[in-house]
């Protein structure tokens, strides 16, 4: 019987082959930091106990906490009036902690831009009275709302925007300087599939959330930043855990946080602070390597007859591309023969069928050409 993987496209890292791991979330994570965290599972750093056993408030992890912390901080420039949380419940559960510590129970607005601030919008209605200021549900979410379209409303407690829609494939590629729109609250993004793509403008925000599962490591942890002047205003019914000033004020150790995974979300910074491209380094570097694989992708994608993408190409994502095939009849034919090759996990959302390439930090610019290949040479065999 014919292995599903054999002659597929690999990564290497010495004498390690591994497919190319396409998924949207949970996400491929650097073949380096797992053969790390594998060494040090049982014993780390010689303290005779692996970071799941270990106590939260001991010197060994929160060591491991600090240094996680530090290096986020440093590789996203946030100033030291922001405060970092290491928070549960992922993106989602962030769709009702942000409204219940930020909006008063009165009005917010919410540009809409596809699948995950549509979500943020409904779940925001349970504590608030949302409105939306801007929508592209028009153009079927394929582009993102020009800011200066927005109807923004004086009375709002704050702006929610997803700067980079998973599912349809659209980021926002410049944050709005909401203070030169005469806007006078703050600005919370929603970063998940683009944290530490990027750098980021702190000027123009008031709070970002990010679940890791893209770019940061496992599921089940969260990072919020928020800034200071911003705490303290939690409803009644938000739960002590969900408090940000609680939380801030405990250095996310209220209750017991997701210890693993903030240890992996560390090893997964000290990744980033290693990379290189040129003179570039960290995020940085990143960027350049990310806007790399990504133009490969989108040209090859728009120079055929028989792949197509349908997102304006000055909203398209960085992170993840969504694309059809002309023929959707071959589209598990498709699916099949990329698994053969190794190239794992291209199905679209549910929601909106066809392909989707989710192309993080942790996907090298190898995975991007083999896949630039195989799309070549299907096209040349089906058509």
């Amino acid at each position: 019987m014919r292995s599903p993987l054999k002659d597929f496209a690999f990564s290497t890292s010495k004498d390690t082959m591994r497919p190319f791991n396409f998924s949207a979330g949970p996400a491929t994570i650097p073949l380096e930091v797992l053969n790390r965290a594998a060494q040090e599972m049982s014993n780390w750093h010689g303290c005779g106990m692996g970071v799941m056993e270990m106590s939260h408030r001991g010197k060994e992890f929160i060591s491991i906490y600090e240094q996680a912390e530090r290096l986020f901080r440093s590789l996203l420039s946030i100033p030291l009036e922001f405060k970092i949380l290491f928070m549960q419940g992922g993106g989602l559960a962030e769709n009702a902690i942000v409204p219940m510590n930020l909006s008063r129970s009165l009005e917010v607005d919410f540009v809409l831009s596809g699948s995950w601030s549509e979500k943020s919008f409904k779940e925001a209605k349970r504590y608030c009275s949302p409105k939306v200021a801007a929508s592209s549900e028009s153009s079927e979410f394929h582009d993102f709302p020009d800011p200066s379209t927005w109807q923004l409303n004086a009375k709002a407690q704050y702006l929610h925007i997803c700067t980079n829609e998973t599912i349809h494939g659209v980021e926002c590629h410049d944050l709005p300087d909401l203070k030169a729109m005469g806007y006078n609250a703050p600005l919370v993004i929603d970063f998940s599939s683009h944290v530490l793509s990027k750098p980021v403008d702190w000027s123009r925000v008031g709070l970002a959330f990010a679940g890791a599962q893209k770019n940061i490591g496992p599921a089940g942890l969260t990072l919020v930043v928020v800034r200071e002047d911003l705490l303290g205003h939690a409803l009644a019914i938000c739960p002590s855990a969900f408090d940000y000033t609680t939380v801030a004020k405990n250095s996310s150790m209220y209750n017991t946080p997701p210890t693993y995974g903030i240890y992996m979300a560390g090893l997964i910074f000290e990744w980033i602070k290693e990379q290189r491209e040129g003179e570039l380094s960290g995020v940085q570097a990143l960027q350049k390597r990310n806007q790399d694989k990504a133009r490969l992708l989108y040209e090859t994608i728009d120079a055929s007859n028989f792949f197509s993408n349908p997102v304006a190409p000055h909203a398209r994502s960085l992170m993840n591309v969504p694309f059809f095939l002309k023929d959707p009849s071959k589209d598990a034919l498709f699916l099949s023969q990329a698994n053969e090759r190794g190239l794992l996990q291209l199905k679209g959302h549910k929601s909106v069928g066809g392909m989707r390439a989710s192309i993080y930090n942790a996907m090298p610019l190898e995975g991007v050409q083999a896949l630039v290949a195989f799309l070549k040479e299907f096209e040349a065999t089906q058509t």
